[in-house]
C-alpha cells in the first residue's frame, strides 16, 4: 500500500527546524485574544491550506501549536488569532512588530477547497473556533464565484467575547453572505440574538445534497451541531469537522 503523506515528502527536512519569523503586527481582539500577523524570511508564502496549523516557539519558552486565521490568499504573510492561556501566549502577549518568532509547519490535513468548490457552504464557529475557519470564509470570499451560498453561524459566551468586530460587520452587510450570530449571555448594550448556538440552526433552509457544514469550537458543541445537523437531513459525508484537540504530530506518521 502507498505511504499516505498529509504534507509534500520533499518538505520533510524542515519538519523539525523551525524558521525564524518576524512579527509585524500585533492586534489586540478581546482583552484575552490577539491577532497576530507573522512574515518568514523573504517574504515566502506560508503555503496552507484553510483549517491547518503551525508549531510557534520562542526560545528558552516553549513551543505549542496555534490554528492559521488567515487565508492563503493573502500573500507575503500570514495571521495566527491567539488566546493568552499559559507561559508562551503570556510573553507573545508582551511582543511587538519586529520580534522574532520560531515557526514550523503548516500541519494537519485542512479544508479541501477543491473538494467544497461548487457545494453551498454552512460555516459553524463556536468561541474561538472562528479563528481557524475565518480563514476558510475568506478564502471563499476571495473566490465567492466558484462557491455557493456562504451562511456564518457563529456563537460565543458573551458579546465581549465575540472577535474580528470589523470583519464580521462586513459580513452583515455584504449580501453574498447570510451572516447569524448569538451569544449565550448578552450585556445589556447587547440587541442581537441570545441563547447557544444550535439554535440557530432550526430556521436555516438548506439544500442537504448540496452543502457542506465546516464546524471547529468547543467539543462539547459538537454532539449537538451534529445532532441539529443530522435532524435537517445532512448526510454525514457532508459534515467536517476540525478537531484540534485530537492532533498529535500533524504530519501523519503517528
Amino acid at each position: 500500500m502507498p505511504q499516505r503523506y498529509l504534507i509534500d515528502p520533499a518538505q520533510a527536512q524542515d519538519l523539525y527546524l523551525p524558521l525564524m519569523a518576524e512579527l509585524v503586527s500585533v492586534k489586540a481582539l478581546t482583552p484575552q485574544e490577539t491577532l497576530y500577523e507573522i512574515a518568514l524570511p523573504g517574504g515566502r508564502d506560508l503555503g496552507h491550506r484553510p483549517g491547518q496549523f503551525v508549531k510557534v516557539s520562542l526560545f528558552g519558552v516553549g513551543e505549542a501549536p496555534f490554528s492559521v486565521s488567515s487565508s492563503p490568499t493573502k500573500r507575503g504573510s500570514f495571521e495566527l488569532g491567539i488566546r493568552t492561556v499559559g507561559m508562551l501566549t503570556e510573553v507573545m502577549q508582551r511582543m511587538g512588530p519586529g520580534e522574532k518568532v520560531g515557526i514550523r509547519g503548516p500541519f494537519g490535513n485542512g479544508f479541501d477547497t477543491g473538494a467544497l468548490r461548487g457545494k453551498d457552504l454552512l460555516i459553524i464557529a463556536g468561541g474561538i473556533g472562528l479563528v481557524p475557519l475565518r480563514s476558510l470564509i475568506n478564502f471563499v470570499i476571495d473566490n465567492r464565484d466558484d462557491f455557493g451560498r456562504l451562511i456564518i453561524c457563529y456563537g460565543n459566551r458573551s458579546d465581549a467575547e465575540l472577535l474580528f468586530a470589523e470583519e464580521r460587520a462586513a459580513w452583515e452587510r455584504d449580501p453574498s453572505i447570510e451572516y447569524h450570530v448569538t451569544v449565550d449571555r448578552g450585556s445589556s448594550q447587547w440587541r442581537g440574538r441570545t441563547g447557544v448556538i444550535t439554535t440557530l440552526l432550526p430556521g436555516l433552509k438548506l439544500d442537504v445534497d448540496r452543502t457542506a457544514a465546516c464546524i471547529c469550537g468547543p467539543p462539547v458543541m459538537f454532539r449537538y451541531v451534529l445532532l441539529a445537523l443530522r435532524a435537517k437531513g445532512m448526510p454525514e459525508k457532508g459534515i467536517f469537522l476540525s478537531l484540534e484537540r485530537r492532533m498529535k504530530c500533524g504530519v501523519g506518521k503517528c
